[in-house]
């Protein structure tokens, strides 16, 4: 797969309108089908980068493990306008420890 160098924003309004002035395509999600259908158009619209809130991440946790074992896109989490629920790092530490055997975050 190819992919097309776009890098797009999922996430809560509040969460992603600043991401428009870096020159990132945002979309936004107000409920968990919404987040998912958002989510396999980015993918199937070749979305090299794809940010999303933790807040949505977290309701498509599935799909994102899924995701993992392709080159493109990368589905990274970050924190949401309200903060971060930890699911970004606990993320980066279950890879980190399945790469190297032991986390080393703790």
């Amino acid at each position: 797969m190819k992919e097309s160098g776009k890098i797009a924003v999922l996430g809560d309004g509040d969460s992603v309108e600043l991401f428009k002035a870096a020159g990132a395509e945002v979309f936004t999600a107000d409920n968990e089908m919404n987040a998912l259908q958002t989510l396999k158009r980015l993918v199937s619209e070749k979305y090299a980068i794809v940010f999303v809130t933790e807040n949505i991440a977290v309701m498509l946790e599935k799909q994102i493990e899924e995701l993992k074992s392709q080159p493109f896109p990368v589905v990274i989490p970050i924190p949401s306008a309200s903060g971060t629920n930890g699911f970004g790092m606990a993320g980066i530490s279950r890879d980190v420890e399945k790469a190297v055997g032991v986390d080393i975050f703790k």
